[in-house]
């Protein structure tokens, strides 16, 4: 096994070729060489997409994220009221809650099992994933209001290339990276990955060349060539007893973080050298993954149970985990127990907005004092709500993927 590295207890004004500039130049300013270990003999040559050597920024941040800090929310988006969108998954429906209030103001129906709701890359529309229904709903990011339902095969999860030109459907039961017009949601190209079981959440390197993308039910990570759409990699977590959830790149652009639900912590590995270099211990059942504003931090939502079939009131926490360091500086605890899920960051950073999967509840935690604020009720079976606007340029996907 590999060490343990930590325990105990953060403007569409922008072009996409200015902030790809930004992105570049601040990694290649802040990098230096790494000198880890070697690619695995199953793993690509150095020829391949982002295989060249890591670079980090000095302090762990804000790096790849410096697009989405509370200063870059855009004007547009300035006067609008704070929700946070709901997919109850069981329930087949969606509120919308006000965060000021804490209150649901509205819900509306959404059959075949919602499982995420998702900021579109030119943050116009919010787009609700449909699982079972095989369907996306829009949502007026502007306005609130759904519009009429598109025919999308197995949608589980959603994904845009760093480019925008595609929009790229996880489709979970299939075992495919279903590429799709990122407007009318046509049908564009297929990645079957049949060795990646239970395929479900991904992210991008910083020079957007490749993304890792986790396999839940195999207990392996796949790197994908983003142009080239093709397998590139498999690395193995540890087979069944692994149960990658989401992955997120750190502020350096090529370390990655992926929560292991069945190993309770999170792996660390080098994407460009497609190794694992470490493990941090976090908590039972880690599962979502967000950066602070700032970029220095990372909240490990810990689901509180180790299965899928999961369980009402688990030792559910949040830890934070120090980007710089490796080292989990704080845990959050749900008094009671929960199961804090997925979810994202007020625009200004001060609240994280997490799901309570298996409690029919959504939890708020105040990210200064470091405390659970409220637990509201929702419906059964709540996944990846977003909390909407959210600074940034573009949105790669997920529950607001932001740069």
């Amino acid at each position: 096994m590999f060490p343990s590295l930590g325990s105990g207890r953060r403007g569409l004004g922008f072009s996409r070729s200015v902030v790809l500039w930004v992105t570049v130049t601040v990694l290649a300013l802040a990098g230096c060489g790494s000198s880890g270990p070697r690619a695995s003999s199953d793993t690509q040559a150095s020829a391949e997409p982002g295989s060249g050597p890591s670079s980090a920024t000095a302090d762990g941040g804000p790096g790849v994220y410096a697009g989405q800090t509370a200063d870059h929310l855009n004007p547009a988006f300035a006067d609008l009221p704070v929700r946070v969108y709901v997919p109850d998954s069981l329930s087949d429906d969606v509120r919308v809650i006000d965060a000021a209030s804490q209150r649901e103001i509205t819900r509306f129906p959404s059959p075949g099992e919602p499982q995420h709701i998702v900021p579109s890359y030119d943050l116009r529309t919010l787009w609700v994933l449909n699982n079972r229904g095989n369907t996306l709903i829009p949502i007026d990011a502007a306005t609130g209001r759904s519009g009429t339902p598109l025919r999308v095969e197995d949608p589980y999860n959603l994904y845009f290339t760093p480019d925008g030109s595609s929009a790229v459907v996880v489709a979970e039961k299939l075992q495919r990276l279903d590429y799709r017009d990122p407007h009318t949601m046509a049908l564009t190209g297929s990645l079957s990955v049949p060795e990646c079981g239970g395929i479900n959440h991904l992210d991008y390197a910083g020079d957007g060349s490749y993304a890792l993308v986790t396999c839940e039910f195999s207990g392996k990570v796949a790197k994908v060539d983003v142009v080239g759409h093709r397998v590139i990699g498999m690395l193995d977590l540890g087979g069944v007893s692994a149960m990658p959830q989401d992955v997120r790149v750190a502020p350096d652009g090529v370390t990655f973080y992926v929560a292991d639900m069945m190993a309770n912590g999170v792996h660390i590995i080098d994407g460009g050298r497609f190794t694992q270099t470490g493990f941090v211990p976090t908590g039972v059942g880690a599962h979502g993954l967000y950066p602070s504003r700032d970029g220095t931090k990372l909240y490990v939502a810990n689901r509180g149970s180790n299965s899928t079939a999961g369980k009402r009131r688990g030792p559910g926490s949040v830890s934070v985990l120090d980007f710089a360091t490796n080292q989990v500086i704080a845990t959050w605890d749900v008094p009671g127990g929960g199961s804090p899920d997925m979810g994202n960051l007020t625009p200004d950073g001060s609240q994280l907005w997490l799901s309570g999967r298996y409690d029919s509840e959504v939890y708020v935690f105040d990210t200064v004092k470091g405390v659970l604020l409220a637990r509201i009720p929702v419906g059964q079976g709540p996944h990846g709500l977003t909390v909407w606007p959210q600074p940034g340029s573009y949105s790669l996907g997920h529950t607001g993927n932001m740069r």
